[in-house]
């Protein structure tokens, strides 16, 4: 029963969150309203959701926090946030993965959800410099480990200094993933805009993606609606980069037809018609 509710309480600030960022704020009484949960409730949510430091508290609601371009999230903030959009993300992805390719993931909560999709695809290669996502394989090859999957891929994960999201950067990394090429990239990340393109926070893991993009015969960008408009320090590739956005229905219209004219393709994970 905790486990029921604690998943409840992760979508429900989920559902918070996407209000709050899409309306510029909120008040209590009406998310009171719109979950049809108690004041209380409501108020606990905003406290944890502060606490993530994803919003700021105000009298009577809540609004966004303003993000320096520099700011960098660790791995478990991040992995609390848009849960069912990236879900429907990586289900998507995953079908685009040819079985017996070489295939690159990038660091991120994204690419690690896409990780626990792509054990069902045989006889990957898998190039990664996700820590997270290279213990998603290497659990599901243990001998004995629950739903083990052995071979389902051959993994290699890079070398290099680890950032707040559990990704290796750094000369060790670029210099490993520069040697290799790779079918498609399937690259998260923390900001995607018409006029800064592809862009991160932290100065080293752009040059590492840098070296990802350069190497990839595809580039394939897994990011959830609220990536885009967002702009980081440092920009590490262009939308001409980029071969195809997999995101979620809750991207706005205005937005898909602003992607629509400065990329070839487009994929809206849980929304059938876009889907098509």
């Amino acid at each position: 029963m905790s486990e029921n509710q604690n998943l409840l309480a992760e979508q429900r600030r989920a559902l918070i969150l996407d209000e709050v960022r899409r309306r510029g704020g909120v008040r209590v009484n009406e998310l009171t309203r719109k979950l049809n949960v108690s004041d209380m409730t409501v108020r606990r949510d905003l406290d944890a959701l502060a606490r993530q430091g994803v919003i700021e508290k105000v009298h009577g609601g809540a609004v966004p926090v303003v993000e320096a371009s520099t700011h960098e999230p660790g791995f478990e903030a991040k992995s609390t946030l848009e849960l069912s959009a990236k879900e429907d993300i990586a289900r998507a992805a995953a079908a685009m993965a040819v079985p017996g390719s070489a295939i690159a993931l990038s660091g991120g909560t994204t690419t690690y959800a896409l990780a626990q999709h792509l054990l069902e695809v045989p006889d990957l290669t898998v190039v990664t410099n996700s820590v997270r996502v290279a213990d998603v394989f290497h659990a599901a090859q243990r001998p004995g480990a629950p739903g083990g999957r052995p071979g389902a891929a051959t993994v290699v994960l890079t070398g290099g200094v680890r950032t707040p999201s559990d990704s290796l950067v750094g000369p060790v990394a670029d210099r490993a993933i520069a040697a290799l090429h790779f079918d498609v990239l399937f690259l998260g990340v923390h900001g995607i805009s018409v006029e800064a393109g592809l862009s991160t926070p932290n100065l080293a893991e752009a040059e590492t993606n840098r070296r990802f993009v350069q190497s990839a015969r595809r580039v394939v960008v897994v990011a959830d609606h609220t990536k885009w408009g967002t702009v980081g320090l440092s920009s590490f590739a262009s939308l001409d980069e980029v071969s195809t956005l997999v995101t979620d229905a809750g991207l706005p219209a205005g937005a898909r037809a602003e992607i629509e004219e400065h990329l070839p393709g487009l994929l809206v994970a849980g929304d059938e018609s876009a889907e098509g």
